[in-house]
């Protein structure tokens, strides 16, 4: 069985934790991290030392850290098929999309939009640095559209780890008070291809009120 230390509202547990539902992983989780604490106990250093969920142990295995790496882990143990193919090129293809989305997408919302309209009080945002991350974002985003447009999945035919690295930050996007550019395909990629999905609602369309400002 898997042990995850990390909180619900955590964007980077949230990822994993949608894997982990798509794989039907038997699990216990481990509330940890911001209003929680735990992550600056010696124990938990030991098996991060930067302190940060999520971390999965899976077994009797040495745990894990760093959602990208979770997340490949389990789709290279777990998974079959398009999800994480086995043929070099074919896993490729999905890898890049994923780690695309993770350098491009997740840290180009997180820290510079989510972090500013969210988690700053509106008397100190920043409307200026706002509207520049959301116009980086957004060149970001249109490349997503484009490849939307030809395909029902970010990386081909069928979802995949791409989906889910991509994906899990769409929830918030669309959800805070932000001004978004028109991108149809993305957006109906969001509500007819993600939404749809059991552990996408499950572990990734949940509150984040206790993050805000």
């Amino acid at each position: 069985m898997l042990k995850i230390w990390g909180r619900t509202d955590s964007s980077n547990v949230q990822a994993v934790m949608w894997c982990v539902g798509e794989l039907g992983l038997a699990h216990d989780r481990i509330d940890a991290g911001h209003r929680f604490g735990l992550v600056d106990t010696p124990e938990f250093l030991a098996m991060n030392p930067n302190g940060t969920v999520p971390v999965v142990q899976d077994g009797d295995n040495p745990p894990l850290w760093e959602t990208g790496a979770i997340l490949r882990y389990l789709a290279g143990r777990y998974a079959s098929g398009a999800f994480w193919p086995t043929g070099p090129m074919q896993r490729a293809e999905v890898d890049r999309w994923t780690e695309w989305s993770k350098i491009n997408v997740a840290l180009g919302f997180t820290g510079p939009l989510f972090w500013r309209v969210v988690r700053t009080p509106s008397d100190q945002r920043d409307p200026e640095a706002i509207a520049q991350a959301m116009a980086a974002l957004g060149r970001k985003l249109r490349i997503a559209e484009d490849v939307l447009a030809t395909r029902p999945y970010l990386a081909g035919d069928a979802f995949s780890l791409a989906d889910i690295q991509f994906g899990h930050v769409l929830f918030r996007y669309y959800d805070i008070d932000i001004e978004r550019p028109d991108l149809p395909h993305l957006h109906e990629y969001y509500q007819t291809r993600l939404c749809q999905r059991a552990p996408y609602r499950a572990h990734v369309m949940v509150s984040y009120d206790a993050l805000r400002a």
